[in-house]
């Protein structure tokens, strides 16, 4: 009855809300309530290789472990069997775990290992017809696995590959909701360059920019772009992005030069709690952040030696390890790289990997600095030069600069008045009773009858040095003229 209890404690958890980690253990934990073992694994099938995610009474290394079936061929009979399999004391094939499973209860103390396991017994775990993982027990009494049920074991085996599929499944989700939660978390924070703003240019040199960037666009290749600062080597790396198939995944950039050295490998590659002092969580780094899309590392040619070996390795086999982890996390991310260095001089100076160069240096493109631009790109349209007057204000105009049919005039009220009384002939004959005796050459200097007065010197010949006192003759003139017109009206 009590391993009957232990399955039905299988499926329960099956049903409750519980991370991965924990779903593991609870799981070894009904294991050996069920079972009479002293060690039990569970270990997952990835890429080949089988690697532990949960142990109870084996040393603590064996979870940075991983076990090629191949290599051990135990696992590799449980892994090819579709039912339990028991393994005899005195089996001929090696035991994974000899030396590595901790001392029975009651005898040597956990941290003594026992040098050889008796008994053994591995359930393959099955997941939609296909296997996932392993669970195996290891007792160091010999036949303490004789009286089990075998039917038991299968729905052991069943209810264990359930829910390992089902804590993998949890914990793919978990890992997509926190890589699209620092996604918008990076997406979201304010950027101070120049955003999403378009390349500007019609010059040959741009023309070629723009070809380049469509003809790399559809590939996955690594490029690295050159150029002076200020050239917006940016603006072509978010080009390059939103041109390839990628556009929908994020795109993350990266300034290698303003990144500490002591964290620059965590920024890029992530770190695991108690990594370093100061790390009191779990944090995935840019390349897991930038998992299906475009990583943007700029100023490449700052990046640590230490820190080049590392990224090396993401680029040949799309694989990164956090800080302080123990086991590899693949990623699928499209790396472009910008620098204003001269990174073959960097080489020969032993400043920057010559393996790395080669392996960025797949498609170079170069970005032209201003200077080489001969076309400018189009001027803004001009701001009108002033806003049109009302009819009537004075400022109204034609094109030939005659006045506009309908406005006053802003003359001040006497010159108005006057104007007015020289075009009346009746307000002209009041005012000046003689005007029509007198001749048009009269009427020019009003009050003076006869010839119009020389100026005094004209005619002769001006001294160098000399002022023409033409200028002050004419305002005593019109002194004199106004004086006889008063005389006239009184």
């Amino acid at each position: 009855m009590l391993a009957w209890s232990a399955l039905q404690q299988i499926a329960i958890d099956l049903t409750t809300s519980l991370r991965a980690h924990d779903r593991y253990q609870r799981l070894l934990d009904v294991v050996r309530s069920a079972i009479p073992c002293d060690a039990t694994a569970l270990l997952a099938l990835r890429d080949g290789a089988l690697t532990p995610l949960a142990v109870r009474g084996l040393s603590a290394q064996v979870l940075g472990m991983r076990f090629a079936p191949a290599a051990h061929p135990r696992l590799q009979a449980i892994l090819r069997s579709a039912t339990p399999l028991r393994f005899a004391a005195n089996s001929a094939l090696p035991d994974p775990f000899d030396g590595l499973v901790d001392g029975a209860p009651g005898g040597p103390p956990r941290s003594a290992a026992m040098p050889h396991v008796h008994d053994c017994l591995g359930c393959p775990l099955m997941a939609e017809g296909h296997v996932v993982g392993v669970l195996t027990a290891d007792a160091l009494a010999p036949g303490a696995f004789d009286g089990l049920d075998q039917d038991l074991l299968i729905a052991l085996g069943a209810l264990a590959g359930a829910a390992l599929h089902t804590a993998r499944l949890i914990e793919a989700v978990e890992a997509v909701a926190d890589q699209r939660g620092m996604v918008v978390a990076e997406l979201t924070r304010p950027s101070a360059g120049t955003g999403g703003a378009p390349m500007i240019g019609t010059s040959a040199a741009m023309e070629i920019v723009r070809q380049e960037i469509d003809a790399v666009a559809i590939t996955d290749f690594p490029v690295l772009i050159l150029g002076e600062t200020g050239v917006g080597k940016e603006l072509v790396a978010r080009g390059i992005h939103t041109a390839s198939h990628r556009r929908a995944a994020p795109f993350i950039q990266v300034n290698c030069a303003a990144l500490p050295e002591s964290l620059v490998e965590s920024e890029l590659f992530g770190h695991v709690r108690g990594a370093f002092t100061g790390a009191i969580a779990t944090r995935p780094g840019k390349f897991e952040i930038a998992d299906g899309g475009t990583l943007f590392l700029d100023e490449i040619g700052e990046l640590p030696l230490g820190v080049q070996a590392k990224l090396l390795r993401a680029l040949q086999e799309g694989e990164i390890q956090r800080v302080g982890a123990d086991k590899p996390i693949r990623v699928d991310v499209r790396i472009l790289t910008a620098t204003n260095r001269d990174l073959v001089r960097e080489v020969a100076e032993a400043r920057f990997r010559a393996d790395l160069y080669h392996r960025l240096d797949v498609f170079p493109l170069r970005v032209p600095p201003l200077r080489e631009r001969r076309v400018l790109p189009r001027p803004l349209p001009r701001p009108a030069r002033a806003a049109p007057h009302r009819p009537g204000t004075g400022g109204d105009r034609d094109p030939r600069g005659r006045r506009v049919a309908g406005q006053r005039s802003r003359a001040r009220p006497r010159a108005r008045e006057g104007r007015a009384a020289s075009a009346d002939p009746d307000t002209a004959r009041r005012t000046d009773p003689d005007r029509g005796q007198r001749s048009r050459s009269e009427r020019a200097a009003p009050g003076r009858r006869g010839r119009r007065p020389a100026v005094r010197g004209a005619g002769r010949p001006r001294r160098r040095g000399t002022a023409v006192p033409a200028r002050r003759d004419r305002r005593a003139q019109a002194r004199s003229d106004r004086g006889n017109a008063r005389a006239d009206r009184r």
